[in-house]
């Protein structure tokens, strides 16, 4: 697919965006005061929650193909998700969207996996661990013995996502988040950086750092980086 001519113009990220109604905290992809340069969303409509960690078994490629097209003919030049499984599509989207795409923060593990000691590994935090593995991990490159730990179904960062509840406490959710961290660093002390599929992870990536002293990388360095290709700084000269 080709861009010839736009409709809007300094809009470089487009944000294919999962239709949910819980709370975006800032730091999250979905919430546009994240960036610092501008992004445009589109709602995939049929792409809500329930569906996105059964991406296998019932296909949403199409859906998102129709939303990238749309943004792209708009006038973006590159796309993102909002959801870490979609990883799983990142070499159809990327083949079809004609601009370059970045589906998930997991594309980030093979290069931090390299930026740290050979003895040890990358671990990355889901939203669903038990549903993260096979393809969606194959897709971007990740070795399949990489420690992977999804938040519990029944926590309130789950259920709030699953149930579209907008009311639960910063607090609350940043509790769960460091607490899952704590249990994966107890069983795999050889993690040496941390990866967050989880766009909604984001928020908490600070908190992550400054608790347990390990780099993390998640959906906004990522979304940074590849801002940084599509519109490289330009240095004053003197």
């Amino acid at each position: 697919m080709a861009n010839t001519k736009k409709t809007f113009y300094g809009v470089s990220i487009g944000i294919l965006m999962v239709k949910t109604h819980f709370r975006r905290y800032l730091g999250d992809i979905g919430h546009a005061g994240t960036w610092p340069f501008p992004v445009q969303y589109r709602i995939v409509a049929d792409a809500v929650p329930a569906k996105m960690t059964d991406l296998h078994q019932t296909s949403l490629l199409e859906p998102f193909k129709q939303a990238a097209r749309e943004l792209v003919e708009a006038g973006v030049d590159g796309i993102t998700t909002t959801c870490g499984f979609l990883s799983i599509y990142q070499r159809e989207l990327a083949d079809f969207c004609g601009v370059p795409v970045a589906t998930s923060s997991l594309l980030q593990v093979p290069l931090v996996q390299r930026l740290i000691a050979s003895d040890k590994q990358v671990g990355i935090l889901t939203y669903d661990g038990a549903a993260l593995s096979g393809a969606y991990l194959e897709a971007v490159g990740i070795a399949p013995d990489t420690p992977v730990y999804g938040m519990p179904p029944d926590s309130e960062f789950v259920r709030s996502i699953r149930e579209g509840d907008d009311t639960v406490p910063f607090e609350v959710l940043r509790e769960e988040v460091l607490e899952l961290t704590a249990q994966m660093l107890r069983a795999h002390p050889g993690i040496g950086a941390i990866v967050s599929e989880c766009t909604n992870l984001a928020p908490f990536t600070a908190d992550i750092e400054r608790t347990f002293g390990l780099p993390i990388y998640d959906t906004v360095s990522m979304v940074n980086w590849f801002y940084a290709g599509l519109r490289p700084r330009r240095f004053a000269q003197e």
